[in-house]
């Protein structure tokens, strides 16, 4: 149960990441994630393994220790739970730079590597991202600097 629990935390997120990196310009793909309920699913996933371990979770986390945190995953369930967690936590943080970077117009091109370094590392990716952000600071939305007309295609 706990390794289906496991598995499930990431298929649950993985169609919004396949939505943000393969088809990032689709309208559907925005409007799904507008929705911040879209880490819903993982969460789910992270409640029903968390829920029957509190008790044990609640002491490490209000004083948490190395020596706390290490014995807690050392149970298979507690491991799976904060897996469901960091996989919630990433597609929050991965919601948020694609979101930002429609905005700003970054090139999908440009920002798949950077939602899949998400999925995997997100503590580089935020980082790599936000500098990726200041460089775009001086351009709008069409890519153009601020000031200046794009030009069109018609």
């Amino acid at each position: 149960m706990t390794e289906t629990l496991f598995t499930l935390s990431f298929v649950a997120a993985a169609p919004f990441w396949a939505l943000m990196i393969v088809a990032p310009t689709w309208r559907v793909t925005r409007a799904v994630a507008a929705s911040p309920l879209i880490v819903l699913p993982a969460v789910a996933v992270n409640l029903v393994l968390l829920l029957p371990l509190l008790g044990a979770f609640w002491p490490v986390v209000t004083r948490p220790t190395l020596a706390g945190l290490q014995a807690l995953v050392a149970s298979p369930e507690a491991l799976a739970a904060l897996w469901a967690q960091i996989i919630a936590w990433d597609l929050f943080v991965g919601r948020w730079i694609y979101l930002d970077s429609r905005e700003r117009g970054l090139h999908p091109l440009l920002m798949a590597p950077v939602l899949f370094l998400t999925i995997l590392l997100s503590p580089i990716a935020l980082p790599l991202y936000l500098g990726l952000r200041l460089t775009s600071r001086n351009y709008g939305a069409a890519g153009a600097p601020r000031g200046h007309k794009a030009r069109t295609m018609t």
